[in-house]
């Protein structure tokens, strides 16, 4: 069976973006409800989506594992998998870990960009690595079946998550450093371990976090995938575009600094620019898979390898939670 997975999206929810998402044949997306929200908070963004689940059921549905891609695939729908940016709904309380497992929750970093409880950020001077409570964390994330995200994680860090963790780890959305230095994508050290534990690395498409930002051309991305899969096996690398449809500029503020910060900390190249800055004209919104698979097979993958790349390998990952 052939299935397509976005392993990242934060958009501002609407109808129209679940539109294009089952236009673009996505038969699941991972969704950020959470950056830097508390359980309460957290509790608020779920009555959210209740009411979107209620009012979109012909377009989606919550997904809690693998076979509600298939049940996606066969309804032509799409599912909705949650994830948070951080690990701010669970407190300091590892009780909440089983909580939020309960209430749907399937991956969720250690760190967004600064140090937490859990782990430090890929922001911080400092990298500490993943901290008592996080190892803690880690075990009972294991236990219950959420997925350890360390896309924004400093590097110590997400090496001691690789090795402390028993099942394997996620960063779901980056790119490798050697195509493009942001300080979130990642060194070919780090994906070589994260693919030898049997890890998955989830491609970005936030120009942020591209070689030439929007400027990004198809066959760069493309190429920049080829060299990936000279690092990792091929089945350990898909798609998490990280794509933001139609947020507002404050949203941008929230992201970088949630309630820690009075300053315009914006991070992520824009230094003080507020706002998301524009796709490539071949990824737009989700529809440009179309333009990713092409480009893909263009340039020497095979038809299963494009396949697992665009949907395949995340579907065999979540057999693994």
């Amino acid at each position: 069976m052939k299935f397509k997975i976005d392993n990242l999206q934060y958009c501002n929810w609407t109808r129209e973006v679940f539109e294009i998402n089952r236009a673009a044949g996505l038969d699941a997306v991972h969704v950020t409800i959470v950056y830097h929200e508390d359980f309460d908070e957290l509790l608020e963004q779920i009555k959210k989506w209740n009411k979107l689940f209620e009012d979109n059921s012909d377009l989606i549905f919550l997904g809690k594992n693998f076979k509600d891609i298939e049940k996606a695939n066969k309804d032509k729908k799409t599912s909705i998998f949650f994830g948070f940016q951080n690990c701010s709904p669970i407190e300091d309380d590892i009780k909440l870990v089983e909580k939020v497992h309960e209430l749907g929750c399937r991956f969720m970093q250690l760190t967004y960009n600064n140090q937490s409880l859990l782990a430090s950020g890929c922001y911080e001077k400092v990298d500490s690595g993943v901290t008592n409570f996080g190892k803690e964390v880690i075990k009972e994330m294991n236990r219950v079946g959420i997925v350890i995200d360390m896309s924004h994680s400093a590097e110590k860090s997400t090496f001691d998550a690789i090795e402390l963790s028993e099942k394997p780890i996620a960063i779901t959305h980056a790119n490798p450093s050697f195509w493009h230095a942001a300080k979130r994508n990642k060194s070919s050290e780090l994906l070589k371990t994260l693919n030898d534990s049997g890890g998955i690395l989830g491609l970005s498409l936030y120009p942020h976090h591209l070689k030439d930002n929007t400027n990004c051309t198809l066959e760069s991305f493309c190429e920049m995938v080829a060299r990936t899969a000279e690092i990792m096996n091929v089945n350990n690398i898909g798609i998490g575009s990280d794509l933001c449809l139609n947020q507002p500029d404050e949203i941008v503020e929230w992201m970088r600094n949630g309630t820690w910060s009075k300053s315009q900390n914006y991070g992520e190249g824009t230094k003080n620019k507020p706002g998301f800055p524009s796709q490539p004209e071949w990824f737009k919104d989700a529809r440009g898979f179309e333009n990713i698979e092409n480009g893909l097979k263009k340039i020497g993958f095979s038809d299963t390898e494009t396949n697992g790349i665009l949907g395949n390998n995340w579907y065999n990952f979540y057999k693994t939670i």
